[in-house]
């Protein structure tokens, strides 16, 4: 059997592997992280090698180890004692744990998030569609979870990963065990998992693909989750958007939350009009928007330049999503140009940001470790102010690709990616991380207050 590298190696390299396959350079990290390749890709395989069939290396053939840290080929089919549920990763390594929430069997690209506080909030941002969430704060499910703090109304997240076993909740707020609300949703938990390992492996190898398997009858075929795992095609090249964002348009009214009354206030005043592209928008957006002065119309992922223009919007807002942003381009970045050129304020975020980017010429990429957490630090470059930020994507916007008249306003002090832009002709800017932070801090709040202030200037 002929190993992949080696494969890989025979077709002129990733990038010339993923031409020939019709896919992108992120399904062939997938094929290394497996050591396999999916067979539906042998035929062009084995005609551009001379291999044959026999020199294929395959999912099954995987080794699957018992413990995280070892390669065992004598793994057992059982699990040990206490474990109820498996992560099983895409080349073979299985983490055991004890199942929590709905049976079910996710698979997904998993991540982790560093951030302390707002579980739910982040299980039900729609920018993880498409992923299962190890969190590296232990104490998750300690305040249970509550109507108020969803971000969507069906959370997008496929799994839930954790060290320590939920408890009852400690909250006032709380209406639900998050163990029952998982049930609700069919998400899948698993506690019990060395999280520390797991982070560190995704850390020095990027997200891989797993398996979260909590079965109700207890049965584990380890070598089928190995190969569902190895046979996911990644996130890049998808469009998730589609997948998450509203079927119709709708109005929205409501502010952010007010402590003194313990609601969230309608917007009855608005100044502005704004129209907010729904690419999977988290609902605390949407209040921010509220509060700021807007009146908000949420129009589908998929709606036409036309269609928005129609509208009359004195400002048009980009939302956060998940997935690949060259995919959902293909609709949205011909709609964002036909806004651009008829001089409407454009303000973005997260995937709105890099649709905005490509909208102006520039190109995105996928980031080997993705930003996920409330305590990512971002430099604004025209004053020196540094943020503590909330982010959550998997792709980033090319610095080196903007063309000319399109400036970049912020940086990541972790890794230097691009966090901002603006255009100096046209009145949009877009920033990668959430200014509205939930779950996070408020450093930049200021941001809507931007959008607004460019609104009024052209009014």
């Amino acid at each position: 059997m002929t190993s992949v590298e080696d494969i890989i190696s025979r077709l002129g390299g990733p990038e010339a592997a993923a031409a020939r396959c019709k896919v992108g350079t992120e399904a062939i990290r997938k094929w290394r992280q497996s050591r396999a390749i999916p067979p539906k890709h042998w035929p062009v395989v084995l005609e551009a090698t001379g291999l044959t069939l026999a020199d294929m290396p395959r999912p099954a053939e995987t080794t699957a180890p018992a413990q995280p840290a070892t390669k065992d080929s004598s793994m057992p089919p059982s699990p040990p004692a206490g474990a109820t549920a498996a992560l099983v990763l895409a080349d073979g390594t299985v983490f055991w744990g004890r199942g929590f929430g709905a049976h079910a069997t996710t698979v997904a690209e998993i991540c982790f998030n560093t951030a302390m506080t707002g579980y739910q909030e982040v299980l039900t941002d729609p920018s993880y569609a498409g992923q299962s969430i190890c969190f590296t704060f232990p104490h998750i499910g300690n305040t249970g979870c509550n109507a108020d703090d969803l971000e969507a109304v069906t959370p997008a997240a496929r799994g839930l990963i954790v060290k320590a076993d939920p408890t009852a909740p400690a909250s006032w707020r709380a209406t639900l065990d998050l163990r029952d609300w998982l049930v609700r949703y069919g998400i899948p938990g698993i506690a019990g998992i060395d999280t520390r390992a797991l982070t560190i492996r995704i850390r020095d190898g990027g997200p891989p693909t797993g398996v979260i398997h909590f079965p109700a009858d207890g049965k584990f075929d380890l070598a089928a989750l190995t190969a569902k795992a190895a046979a996911w095609p990644g996130l890049e090249g998808m469009d998730l958007a589609r997948e998450v964002t509203c079927r119709q348009a709708y109005g929205w009214t409501e502010g952010a939350w007010d402590w003194a009354t313990n609601t969230y206030p309608t917007q009855t005043a608005p100044r502005f009009r704004v129209v907010a592209m729904d690419y999977g928008a988290k609902l605390n957006i949407l209040r921010c928007l509220a509060a700021a002065g807007c009146e908000v119309m949420v129009l589908p992922a998929t709606a036409t330049g036309e269609e928005i223009l129609a509208r009359k919007p004195d400002g048009v807002f980009l939302s956060n999503g998940p997935g690949d942003p060259a995919a959902t381009g293909v609709y949205a970045v011909p709609a964002i140009k036909a806004v651009l050129a008829a001089g409407v304020p454009v303000f973005g975020i997260c995937l709105g940001h890099q649709l905005l980017a490509l909208a102006l010429g520039a190109k995105t990429y996928k980031l080997a470790l993705g930003h996920r957490g409330a305590n990512q630090p971002v430099k604004e470059l025209a004053t020196g102010r540094v943020e503590i930020t909330s982010q959550n994507h998997g792709f980033a916007v090319d610095a080196n690709s903007l063309p000319a008249g399109v400036r970049v306003t912020h940086t990541s002090l972790f890794d230097g990616s691009n966090e901002g832009i603006a255009s100096d002709s046209l009145p949009a800017f877009s920033v990668q991380y959430h200014p509205e932070a939930s779950p996070g801090p408020t450093d930049s709040h200021h941001l809507f207050g931007r959008f607004v202030d460019m609104m009024q200037a052209k009014a």
